[in-house]
């Protein structure tokens, strides 16, 4: 008589280091190489969007595979939209966006405008709506789902502390290229949406509020240029 061997929601130390250098190492890599660079200019075209949406789905396909073999519960993973939790969402991102820019604030009012160079430019080419709103999705599901389905749930075995801190730490540190005050808004908001599944243990409002975190900005930068 065979058994089926039960699916799990934690990850050892071996685990989570794959997870983390499958799906983002690639991205902290480029990240670290901008910032060697003097934080050039951020630049983003149709056809380069449209190659990072296909890049992120290889890497979750490979990661949701080898979560699969390892015994994870990746069913768990797909999120399941609810009128409250994009209501939730929404509010998340609103939350995160004050919570940003409050500590840009004094961020601003304390460090010297020529110490370090604080804004990151970014450049938009011929992106199309269907575009901006593909990778926003495709990105703000990559994201949570890894970084808190999978890392922050996974780690709770080892202490909330760890299972927080270090999914934002490596959120932040494929993000460096945005320079020093893009570092404090991703820290914001990863904190924030962090909290929220922490509290609800719900990805929806989590991948909904990097939804509009990516598809907002992005919409009017893209239309203004």
């Amino acid at each position: 008589m065979s058994t089926v061997a039960p699916v799990k929601s934690t990850l050892s130390a071996a685990e989570a280091v794959v997870v983390a250098v499958l799906c983002f190492g690639l991205f902290s890599l480029w990240s670290i190489q901008a910032v060697l660079a003097g934080f050039p200019t951020a630049q983003y075209s149709n056809d380069g969007v449209l190659q990072m949406m296909g890049l992120e789905l290889a890497l979750a396909a490979a990661a949701l595979v080898f979560l699969r073999v390892r015994g994870f519960d990746v069913v768990s993973l797909l999120p399941r939209p609810t009128w409250w939790d994009t209501l939730l969402g929404a509010l998340t991102y609103l939350a995160a966006w004050a919570l940003e820019t409050v500590c840009a604030s004094v961020y601003e009012s304390v460090v010297p405008p020529a110490a370090a160079r604080d804004v990151v430019e970014f450049s938009f080419t011929g992106l199309t709506v269907a575009t901006l709103v593909g990778f926003s999705i495709v990105n703000g599901l990559f994201e949570e789902v890894f970084l808190l389905g999978v890392l922050t749930r996974g780690l709770r075995q080892w202490g909330l502390g760890l299972a927080i801190g270090l999914p934002l730490l490596l959120r932040l540190l494929y993000h460096t290229y945005q320079g020093p005050l893009g570092a404090i808004g991703v820290v914001a908001f990863g904190l924030t949406v962090t909290l929220v599944y922490v509290r609800t243990g719900r990805l929806w409002p989590s991948v909904y509020a990097h939804i509009l975190a990516d598809l907002i900005p992005m919409a009017v930068w893209g239309v203004s240029q």
